[in-house]
């Protein structure tokens, strides 16, 4: 988690606002979510990381993470992972900004070695990945595709499994759990968020921690697309 003193600025300029976020993010809603310094400052960064947010508060983010102990290669992959659901354009900008603290702090990151799998094996890879998590749905979901809309499905195993879900520095849980931030922070992707609500219990990430998810990012992503999200998680994961 980053620290209110990341945010300092703010508190000279709109010191009531500042008051109110502080208190609600770092005293109410983090102690409430249950979530690790680890955990929470990677959910934090990759709903930012959505929400196309720059400057001070995600430069602060990227800061806490390497205060909370995520490594360089860790917070690289946190960004890189979100480019399926929130598109490549706001990851471009995100790893700017990223390149920027790490300058300022004199520390690098090396993902070059972090493929597992070739170009030829991407697809099978992927796919393999898919049904770890999502079981026999994703050949339903292959076999029903309409006629020239086949390659999207393609593209789901080799590129969104294949070319990320399978890279090394974080596991499956930790993926899983970034995905299902993304998708939330977002907003309006209620039927990807319930199947991610699934996948997530199914690597082993419970309905706790997909609640405590919800709970850490309410100040950032706000009621309605927090409410929605609990919505979804209820709706497909019991008590």
């Amino acid at each position: 988690m980053y620290k209110k003193e990341d945010l300092r600025k703010l508190e000279n300029t709109d010191r009531e606002f500042y008051g109110i976020f502080s208190r609600f993010a770092f005293e109410e809603a983090a102690k409430q979510s249950g979530l690790d310094d680890k955990t929470a400052s990677v959910v934090i960064l990759a709903s930012l990381t959505a929400q196309n947010v720059r400057g001070g508060m995600f430069g602060a983010a990227v800061s806490s993470c390497l205060d909370a102990g995520v490594s360089p290669d860790e917070i690289k992959e946190t960004v890189y992972h979100c480019a399926p659901y929130c598109g490549a354009a706001r990851i471009w900008t995100a790893l700017e900004e990223v390149n920027l603290v790490f300058e300022g702090k004199g520390v690098s990151a090396d993902t070059a070695a972090d493929r597992t799998v070739s170009e030829e094996d991407r697809f099978a890879a992927g796919l393999a990945a898919q049904k770890s998590i999502f079981g026999d749905v994703i050949d339903k979901n292959r076999a029903d595709a309409p006629e020239g809309q086949k390659h999207i499905q393609d593209f789901l195993s080799a590129n969104c499994f294949g070319d990320f879900y399978t890279r090394k520095r974080l596991d499956l849980k930790m993926r899983e759990l970034i995905t299902f931030t993304v998708i939330i922070s977002i907003g309006g992707c209620e039927a990807q968020a319930k199947g991610h609500a699934m996948g997530n219990a199914a690597v082993g990430n419970g309905k706790d921690v997909l609640v405590g998810a919800v709970t850490l990012l309410v100040p950032y992503i706000g009621y309605p697309r927090s409410l929605n999200a609990l919505a979804c998680v209820n709706a497909v994961l019991k008590d």
